[in-house]
């Protein structure tokens, strides 16, 4: 599936990632809808991926801090590398702003995945809006 990517700030791509945010972690992993939208969001770099007619279909956000977060795919794009481009969009986004490292929190059932992408596990695995969890870090070239 061909896509494209877009950075921005919160009020720009507000609208499509919380349409995914919602579809993804309320709708289908019953997060509440109360912990996933939140105050960070206002302070984060977004990206959002659109298919080629325009649709969305991937998100995630990079943190003030380095940490990205929220990353999700909706079913229509799964399995297809959208998720991998989010993410390196994202990391590409923290290393133009001088960033050194990036971390996250990943499912648990994620792990391989952003390992593919060169993170490295930190820690425990521990549950976060009832979900196993396990913290992960990459370092920026």
């Amino acid at each position: 599936m061909k896509h494209n990517i877009k950075i921005a700030a919160w009020n720009d791509l507000r609208e499509d990632a919380a349409l995914i945010r919602n579809e993804v972690f309320v709708a289908e992993q019953n997060v509440p809808a109360e912990l996933e939208m939140d105050e960070m969001d206002a302070l984060c770099v977004h990206a959002v991926a659109y298919d080629e007619g325009g649709t969305p279909v991937a998100t995630g956000r990079l943190l003030p801090d380095g940490h990205i977060g929220r990353m999700a795919v909706r079913k229509t794009g799964r399995g297809q590398g959208i998720g991998g481009a989010v993410l390196q969009a994202l990391m590409a986004a923290a290393r133009q702003r001088g960033d050194h490292e990036v971390a996250l929190n990943a499912q648990t059932h994620a792990a391989s995945f952003y390992g593919s992408h060169g993170f490295t596990q930190e820690g425990e695995e521990f549950m976060e809006a009832g979900i196993p969890h396990i913290h992960m870090r990459a370092a920026l070239d």
